[in-house]
């Protein structure tokens, strides 16, 4: 069973709104976007760019690959795929954005901070989500959320986005 949850007209819009959120919120002074790969860094990428335009001001850009800081690397199969970790600037003493697509158990972003204190020190880190689905396994929680979702241990929530997907949509998926 699939329930759509969010179309691109309103993904659009939480996305703008999150943008001005965080330029009202963390301000552009020292400001860099990381994403996490692969839907993370593709809304890290759209929110650097909504800033830039607004601020005249480009905004430092990187992208995480988390894979080998994951807890659960030994179980996600024999020969997992590890794509780059693109940040290509020092993180110390900058104000972090850090973005993801869906949070869920909170261990994604645990492995995202692990790998992120290794490239400097940042002056403060914080989260940025599109979809919050609550049942936090670890004490994680995001400053900037798009929406919050009631969702259950049998669902699935997938972002779909036209650069990864080709359609832009937010659905529940019931595993059986």
């Amino acid at each position: 069973m699939v329930k759509e949850v969010m179309k691109k007209a309103e993904m659009e819009k939480i996305i703008t709104a999150l943008s001005k959120e965080v330029l009202k919120e963390m301000g552009r002074k020292n400001l860099a976007i990381v994403g996490i790969r692969k839907r993370g860094a593709i809304l890290a990428q759209r929110i650097a760019q909504r800033i830039a335009r607004t601020t005249k001001k480009e905004i430092p850009l990187g992208a995480l690959d988390i894979t080998l800081y994951r807890d659960d690397f030994s179980s996600i199969g024999p020969q997992p795929v590890v794509h780059r970790t693109e940040i290509p600037f020092d993180l110390t003493g900058k104000n972090v954005l850090l973005v993801d697509d869906v949070l869920y158990t909170g261990r994604t972003i645990r492995a995202a901070l692990d790998e992120l204190i290794d490239f400097g020190r940042p002056e403060v880190i914080k989260l940025l989500i599109l979809i919050d689905r609550g049942n936090r396994e670890l004490p994680i929680q995001p400053d900037f959320i798009g929406k919050r979702l009631v969702s259950r241990a049998n669902e699935m929530v997938e972002v779909k986005l036209k650069e990864s997907d080709g359609m832009e949509e937010v659905i529940i998926i019931k595993r059986k």
